[in-house]
């Protein structure tokens, strides 16, 4: 045989037999990837991919009742979430910002103003959010911290863990020269959320719970321009993943306990009560609506809550349109609606930052089981728990077991109750 066609076929030889090992190899590697370690302690929970970014689908009887509000899940969600403390994320709401994802994973969301009539989220995650797929970004868009939202996550943990990207901070002018900060203040000191946040011992060793983006990796957060299909800008870009940020707060030696004092989380924590019975009222009108703006004249950021009598439970409106969770693709939902009515103070330094008194005193409406019930609302500190009573008996208020919105709007906001 001709000595170039031997070699030539020596040659192509060793060409397949390499092709066919580096094929087996990286499929046996492809096959078998690693599970994030909270997935492996669920051993009857069967993982369904989601129709975004998937979510896991726990088989097994419901016994287990989540500390945050009474909803029911399984022996293995318990496992995972008992290791952990509740997680609050920042979300925002501006138009380009829409559809979020992972409101509907929540187990309590507030709702405030953070700018200039556009409303901020603020997720408190903690049991439902164990279906959100691991490590797929789960959350977002995320945005900036405000000193209001700062109050209220602090009633959930001695170092609650605090997701945002930066915050109202200290700004002062430039030298145009030097590029040095000089003078005083440009931000009101009441509304300096970072610095509060440093304060309170949120960012010192041992008690490291606040998950300001900056100082995560990118496997906590990322910039996803085109995740809902059209590309948004920058500010509206940022996904966090859940099960990053619960592990990273682990390195940091915050689990269901704060490794330095020993204490649980819950220690001094005070849950609502979810007495009441999962049953509409029977002269309630199924798709009756509650609806009310934040701030006059800014439709685009008005709420409705549209009862939806078969479910027993109040489907959200943002902006006038079906409020849709990108990772569920499905609308927004809730068992419990409040609508707690503080003081507002607009534009109190430069930056046009707003004000929100939630430690105090005030009244409200819960909606719930179809009706609606007249309370008063109360928080002694920035750490209390804010207390919902029955505005005629005084009594704490019963909530429904199930996911509760807390809408916080200025005094005196009219509030449109249609068929009611």
């Amino acid at each position: 045989m001709n000595q170039k066609v031997v070699r030539l076929s020596l040659y192509v030889g060793i060409f397949l037999t390499a092709a066919g090992l580096s094929h087996l190899f990286f499929r046996r590697i492809n096959a078998a990837p690693s599970s994030p370690p909270d997935q492996q302690v669920v051993d009857s929970a069967t993982p369904t991919p989601g129709k975004k970014t998937g979510s896991l689908v726990f088989s097994g009887p419901k016994t287990e009742v989540c500390p945050i509000n009474a909803e029911k899940f399984t022996k293995e969600e318990r496992a995972i979430w008992e290791k952990r403390r509740p997680l609050m994320v920042m979300i925002e709401n501006h138009e380009d910002s829409r559809p979020q994802s992972g409101l509907q994973n929540a187990d309590i969301v507030y709702e405030a103003v953070a700018e200039g009539g556009i409303t901020r989220f603020m997720g408190v995650f903690y049991c439902n959010a164990v279906r959100g797929a691991a490590n797929k970004y789960d959350v977002g868009p995320v945005r900036s911290a405000r000193s209001y939202f700062v109050d209220l996550a602090s009633e959930y943990s001695d170092y609650p863990l605090y997701t945002h990207v930066g915050g109202a901070n200290c700004g002062r002018p430039k030298d145009p020269a030097t590029g040095l900060e000089v003078g005083s203040c440009t931000t009101h000191v009441k509304a300096q959320a970072v610095e509060q946040i440093a304060s309170y011992g949120w960012n010192n060793k041992g008690t490291w719970s606040d998950l300001s983006q900056f100082s995560l990796p990118y496997k906590a957060c990322r910039r996803e321009p085109e995740r809902t299909g059209e590309e948004r800008d920058t500010e509206h870009t940022m996904y966090c993943s859940t099960q990053a940020l619960w592990d990273i707060a682990a390195d940091r030696g915050l689990t269901n306990l704060t490794e330095v004092n020993k204490n649980s989380w819950d220690k001094n924590f005070i849950n609502w009560s979810f007495d009441q019975a999962d049953k509409s009222d029977p002269v309630s009108a199924d798709g009756h609506t509650v609806s009310f703006d934040f701030w006059s004249g800014y439709k685009q950021y008005s709420v409705a809550w549209k009862y939806d009598k078969s479910n027993n439970q109040y489907l959200r409106l943002n902006g006038g349109q079906p409020h849709q969770d990108f990772n569920e693709d499905e609308q927004i939902s809730a068992k419990n609606v409040i609508i707690q009515s503080v003081k507002e103070t607009r534009s109190v330094d430069v930056h046009l930052h707003n004000l929100y008194d939630v430690v105090g005193k005030g009244t409200g409406v819960l909606l719930q089981n179809g009706t609606k019930t007249e309370i008063t609302w109360s928080k002694t500190s920035r750490t209390s728990r804010t207390k919902f009573k029955n505005a005629k008996t005084g009594a704490e208020i019963d909530l429904v077991p199930g996911r509760v919105w807390v809408e916080l709007v200025p005094l005196n906001s009219v509030i449109n109750y249609e068929g009611l």
